[in-house]
């Protein structure tokens, strides 16, 4: 890869601010900066530029200027204006911890191939959340100074310990009369145990729902088996019982890539667009829990995966162009990165990473961790990204411990070797807890590391069909 960084340095003619460029393709280089800016060249322009050789006249002159790659004369303010950027990027940080996850139960009734957590049996009820950790954790999540507070149930399947979800939501709010937050409730759930009780407390309460569905009925029910064998028409079926109760938006989903979905991406799609979502993740596998144990998460590569994403993206291009509005998630999210003056808040895309800072796990036994991956990563053996515990440690001691300063050091990208040269750098992230799953070190070897070959083909992807492909720009640049 041909890829350079030419800092800050004077000429006659033009200044260069500080910048990155990388080949997209056989012809063009895609040139960033440190606000997340950018411009695609052919080589020739690019080698002018850096070459302070580049013309007034010349259109690319113009559209470097006027984002602030190179300042003159008559354009000063230009560093001024990217601090100003930079500073606007970084300002979600002094917010600090925004989403907290309560683990509430490891019990599970389904037997997922590809789950990250090590479930437990239904009747196994010492993996339940006490109402003493309860108090803690949400005693710890008011202690943020974040204005927006989201509390993320999971498990486990949580409904299976529903009396502990209504005590903190209803506890939250009570608390909340003094503290004033923007609160938000979210049950991660596949949805087999939805009560009129419990919907009847989700509209009370203003509580949302994400659920799993795979695809297809033969390939949903293949990779969430449960006693019964139909999984997927009871995630369905609860799925119309929720948009009745609550409304047509409050239920979410998710998929997961495994080796048998990925001649079928199309049909994946479909499914949701035959179900009225208007929205789907294209996920891939994460290497934790039993998607290691039982070797799910080493199935299949990141070219394979990354295919799966260019023919399921172009899908949902087509199915935008005849009229049904839907949003590819992990698509959406890197054109926030790409093109909001704020960047995006999520939690796995941060610089410095988002663990502790962007996202804290309450575990159903009181272990607190800095992302939920991390607390997958302990189910594995590995306390790298355990803070503490709520029965024996302060908020200030899990927040200023050694462990999360280190980790927060240790990805800013800025100063990662490779990191720092790569184009990609303002639209990426650290991923410390997968680096650690994969290469045993927080940091990771770069050049080894699926993360970053996912981030820099779908970015390049992405940003070759913004170049090229007008209607694809326009349908794209509705999902920023």
């Amino acid at each position: 890869m041909f890829h350079d960084r030419a800092r800050y340095q004077s000429t006659k003619g033009y200044q260069l601010a500080p910048l990155r460029f990388s080949r997209l393709d056989d012809a063009r280089y895609v040139v960033t900066n440190d606000v997340g800016e950018y411009v695609v060249l052919p080589r020739h322009e690019l080698v002018d530029f850096v070459r302070h050789a580049l013309p007034p006249h010349r259109e690319a002159y113009k559209t470097l200027k006027s984002k602030h790659f190179l300042f003159d004369e008559h354009s000063r303010v230009a560093l001024e204006l990217l601090a100003l950027k930079y500073r606007t990027r970084a300002e979600q940080l002094a917010n600090f911890t925004g989403l907290h996850i309560f683990v509430v139960t490891l019990r599970c009734d389904h037997s997922c191939a590809y789950c990250q957590v090590s479930r437990q049996a239904e009747g196994a009820r010492e993996f339940d959340m006490s109402q003493e950790h309860a108090d803690r954790a949400l005693d710890f999540m008011f202690r943020s100074p974040s204005p927006t507070l989201k509390v993320e149930f999971q498990g486990g399947e949580p409904l299976l310990h529903f009396e502990r979800i209504r005590y903190i939501v209803e506890r939250a709010k009570a608390l909340n009369q003094v503290h004033r937050r923007d609160l938000q409730f979210v049950i991660a759930s596949n949805l087999s145990r939805l009560t009129d009780e419990v919907l009847d407390f989700c509209r009370e309460h203003g509580v949302l729902l994400s659920t799993s569905l795979d695809g297809p009925e033969d390939l949903h029910n293949t990779q969430r088996p449960v006693r019964g064998g139909d999984s997927h028409r009871r995630t369905l079926q609860a799925i119309h019982r929720a948009r009745q109760a609550l409304g047509p938006d409050s239920v979410s989903a998710l998929m997961t890539t495994t080796q048998a979905s990925l001649t079928r991406v199309e049909d994946i799609i479909d499914e949701y667009v035959r179900q009225g979502f208007h929205g789907i993740f294209l996920r891939n596998i994460s290497p934790y829990g039993f998607a290691v144990r039982q070797r799910a998460s080493r199935q299949y590569d990141v070219g394979a995966w990354v295919e799966f994403y260019r023919r399921g993206l172009a899908h949902i291009l087509r199915i935008n162009e005849q009229g049904y509005p839907l949003q590819e998630e992990y698509t959406a999210i890197l054109l926030q990165k790409l093109f909001s003056p704020r960047g995006s808040t999520y939690v796995d895309l941060q610089s410095p990473a988002g663990i502790g800072i962007g996202a804290l796990v309450y575990n159903y036994d009181g272990a607190v961790y800095a992302s939920d991956e991390g607390r997958m990563l302990a189910e594995m053996g590995d306390f790298s990204f355990r803070l503490g515990h709520l029965s024996h440690d302060s908020y200030e001691s899990i927040m200023t411990s050694d462990t999360l300063l280190a980790h927060l050091s240790d990805t800013m990208p800025e100063g990662v070797p490779m990191c720092g040269d790569c184009a990609f750098l303002p639209y990426c992230g650290a991923d410390p807890v997968f680096h650690q799953a994969t290469m045993k070190d927080a940091v990771g070897h770069k050049a080894f590391s699926a993360f970053c070959q996912k981030q820099m083909r779908v970015l390049r992807h992405l940003i070759g069909l913004l170049a090229d492909d007008a209607r694809a720009r326009d349908i794209l640049m509705g999902w920023r």
